[in-house]
C-alpha cells in the first residue's frame, strides 16, 4: 500500500490536473475561491488536506463535471483513513523506525490522548516493560527484531512529556497493570514509573478501576493526536482523520474519564496493584 503522504500527493495532483485543464493559474483560482495562493499551493502538494467543501468548491471553479467531483470526493474519504499491515510498515526499517514515525507526528502535536486496556502507552513505558512488548510482537509476526534501537527510540520519544504547550492524557485501564507483561520485578518498575509522573503539570493521568461500570465498552486502545486517530489491531495500524470519526474518539475518552481514578485516588490504586504484584513469583 502507498504511504499515506504518498496518497496525499498523488491526490494533489488530480487538483493541479483540474486546474491545469481550465487554464486557470494558482493566483486566478485562488482569487475565484477567496482564498489565499498559499492554500492552493499546500492542497497541490499534499501539504494540507482538502476538507470536502474544498474538493466541491475547487470543482466548481475549475468547471470539472460531477462525476469527477464525486470521484475525487470518494477519493478524499479513503484518504482519510490509512490501513497498513505491520509486516508492510516493519518490513524495512524495523520497530525502530515506527518509533520515530510516532516522534514525529508527536513532536508537532499539541494534544496528546492515549486509552489502553491491555498494555501501558508507550510514551509512559520503562525501557524493560518497552523490550519485553517490542519481544512479543516481533515473535508474534515472526519479524526480525531490532529491539535495542527501538527501545531506545521510544525512550527518546518520551521527551515530549516534558515540552511546554502540551496536553498529553494517559488513560490507562487497570487491567493493563494486572496482567503480567513481564516479571514482577518489571512490573514494579513500570508501576513505579506511573506514579512518579502524577503531579507533572502537562500530564493527565488516569487509571480505570476493575470495579468501575464503564459507559460504553470500547473494543481496542487508541491514540488520538490532535486531529488524528490511531488504533492498532494484531496485524495492523489504521490511521484517520476523518472529523466524524475523530469527533467520536473523543467523545469515548471524555466519558472514560468520568469513570477514571486521578491524582491521590489513582497513587492509591497503583500502591495496591504493587502491593499484589509483589506476590507474583
Amino acid at each position: 500500500m502507498a504511504s499515506l503522504d504518498k496518497r496525499r500527493v498523488e491526490f494533489g495532483d488530480r487538483l493541479r490536473h483540474l486546474r491545469d485543464q481550465a487554464g486557470m493559474s494558482g493566483r486566478r483560482l485562488a482569487e475565484a475561491l477567496g482564498w489565499a495562493p498559499s492554500k492552493i499551493s499546500k492542497l497541490e502538494t499534499g501539504k494540507q488536506l482538502a476538507t470536502d467543501s474544498d474538493v466541491i468548491e475547487w470543482c466548481r471553479a475549475t468547471g470539472a463535471p460531477e462525476s469527477v467531483r464525486e470521484e475525487l470526493r470518494d477519493a478524499l474519504r479513503d484518504l482519510k483513513v490509512s490501513y497498513e499491515t505491520w509486516r508492510s510498515q516493519l518490513r524495512d526499517g524495523g520497530f525502530r523506525s515506527r518509533q520515530q514515525q510516532s516522534a514525529d507526528i508527536e513532536k508537532t502535536a499539541t494534544k496528546i490522548r492515549a486509552v489502553e486496556f491491555g498494555v501501558v502507552p508507550g510514551l509512559v513505558q520503562i525501557p524493560e516493560y518497552a523490550r519485553e512488548v517490542f519481544a512479543i510482537h516481533s515473535d508474534l509476526l515472526g519479524l526480525d527484531r531490532d529491539l535495542d534501537e527501538a527501545v531506545s527510540v521510544r525512550m527518546a520519544r518520551q521527551q515530549v512529556l516534558y515540552e511546554p504547550g502540551k496536553q498529553i492524557e494517559i488513560l490507562v485501564a487497570e487491567s493493563a497493570l494486572r496482567y503480567p507483561v513481564a516479571s514482577a520485578s518489571v512490573m514494579l518498575a513500570q508501576i513505579d514509573r506511573l506514579i512518579s509522573i502524577i503531579g507533572i503539570r502537562s500530564i493527565r493521568l488516569g487509571i480505570i478501576p476493575l470495579n468501575r461500570r464503564l459507559p460504553i465498552m470500547p473494543m481496542h486502545g487508541y491514540w488520538v493526536v490532535d486531529d488524528l486517530v490511531l488504533t492498532e489491531t494484531i496485524v495492523a495500524e489504521i490511521k484517520s482523520t476523518e472529523p466524524s470519526e475523530v469527533e467520536a474518539y473523543n467523545k469515548l475518552t471524555d466519558q472514560l474519564w468520568t469513570v477514571a481514578v486521578e491524582d491521590a485516588e489513582a497513587r492509591a490504586l497503583l500502591h495496591q496493584i504493587a502491593n499484589d504484584t509483589s506476590t507474583f513469583s
